[in-house]
């Protein structure tokens, strides 16, 4: 094995500037292939940031204005959502909802401690909301809100990271009274979101924002968990279906009329996710056809050795060499050639988007969206990578070593 390995390499001496052509050609395919690999992984990556630790399977609904007179109703109502939202929803779809959270706010309050105050949004909310926004509230920083602050109508609110710095400095602000806009709460707990800027909302239990600000039973907007058998595009699809008849059904809107406006987060990640997959596949296409051009030029450049070496080979087979012998020495030389400068193109490739990654950096803010991060790849596509190297430097030196093999004793000694 050592010999053979002597041999070819060197065969790959004589012939350094070739080699180095073809090998440059395998390369640049490789590397091209982890860019675009890389590439399609930011934009993954930049995908997944952007929903953070909020759930994909929620839909959300808000109220709005018919546009068709229906049931003796003219167009131009104003529907609005309330209670007996949530509570048909949970009660008649126990299969396809986890569980239904209601939301209301009316704008901004000013809250305050003493001499320290702070402008915030805030909002009636069930318990679940704490899971379906993507909040946090950390050990020691108290609770959100729960059933029984919605049962007894409790005035206990929970306030954000920001607000409790500003209102209580270093103190613990959990059990402290707060005076919101004349009101006084009790502060049970302090959030924070990880995957976006902190806010300055607060909340308080939705039945006691009814209660106090003369809200009746509505709601502003209504979120519900999907449960895991609405699992594709088609289940989910005939679930909203059922659901928005009977939502018409519910206020007396025309099936037909568009006045209730729906937000289906696990429709949107769905669609982004048949996308992301698309960019995959077409990365995958581009990146192999353009290393198939790389491999190509490996084995023309095998086919002029053999061509070259044509006496050689039939001086082997006259002296005893099998031919798989020769077929090995073909294939390894089209192998080592390959894998060498294709592990060059990969060790750039990787190189490369570890470089630019810290220029990605995820950004915060409300509003703010992700469109690429962190373009890496992870150790399965280097090891896809690898195993795709050594098959193509196998195809490479395979046909032009049949070749070899074929080529007649006689026939080869009589060439010059």
């Amino acid at each position: 094995m050592i010999s053979l390995l002597y041999e070819i390499f060197n065969t790959i001496r004589r012939n350094k500037l070739r080699t180095f052509l073809t090998g440059f050609a395998v390369a640049w395919g490789i590397f091209m292939l982890i860019v675009l690999l890389g590439a399609g992984n930011g934009l993954k990556n930049g995908f997944s940031a952007n929903w953070g630790d909020r759930l994909l399977n929620v839909v959300q609904i808000w109220g709005g204005r018919t546009t068709i007179p229906y049931a003796g109703f003219q167009s131009g109502r104003w529907i609005s959502l309330d209670n007996k939202d949530l509570q048909f929803t949970e009660a008649e779809f126990p299969e396809e909802v986890n569980f239904a959270a209601g939301n209301i706010g009316l704008g901004s309050k000013n809250i305050s401690n003493g001499a320290e105050y702070i402008s915030s949004y805030l909002q009636g909310v069930s318990p679940n909301m704490l899971t379906i926004n993507g909040l946090k509230i950390a050990q020691g920083d108290g609770r959100f809100i729960n059933d029984l602050d919605i049962r007894e109508n409790r005035k206990s609110i929970v306030i954000s990271q920001r607000a409790k710095e500003i209102l209580f400095k270093t103190e613990n602000a959990i059990g402290k009274k707060v005076n919101v806009a004349g009101i006084i709460y009790t502060v049970v707990g302090v959030y924070y979101i990880t995957d976006r800027q902190e806010t300055t909302n607060s909340y308080i239990p939705i039945s006691t924002f009814q209660i106090i600000y003369n809200q009746g039973i509505n709601i502003s907007n209504l979120a519900f968990t999907l449960s895991d058998k609405i699992n594709d595009e088609e289940s989910n699809t005939d679930f909203m279906n059922r659901y928005k008849k009977r939502f018409a059904q519910q206020h007396q809107i025309s099936p037909d009329d568009d006045a209730i406006w729906y937000w289906n987060r696990f429709e949107n990640y769905l669609q982004m996710s048949t996308v992301s997959n698309v960019i995959n596949i077409a990365v995958w296409i581009i990146g192999i056809f353009t290393l198939l051009s790389g491999i190509v030029g490996v084995s023309n450049i095998m086919l002029i050795t053999v061509r070259e070496r044509t006496r050689e080979f039939g001086i082997r087979k006259a002296i005893g060499a099998s031919p798989m012998s020769i077929l090995r020495h073909v294939v390894l030389e089209s192998i080592i050639i390959t894998t060498v400068f294709g592990y060059l193109g990969l060790v750039c490739g990787v190189g490369l988007t570890e470089l630019v990654a810290p220029i990605f950096e995820p950004q915060t803010g409300r509003d703010s969206f992700n469109a690429f991060l962190n373009p890496t790849i992870d150790m399965n596509v280097a090891i896809q990578a690898t195993i795709l190297l050594i098959i193509a430097g196998t195809l490479a030196g395979f046909f032009p070593a049949l070749k070899a093999v074929k080529i007649k004793t006689i026939e080869a000694l009589n060439n010059k």
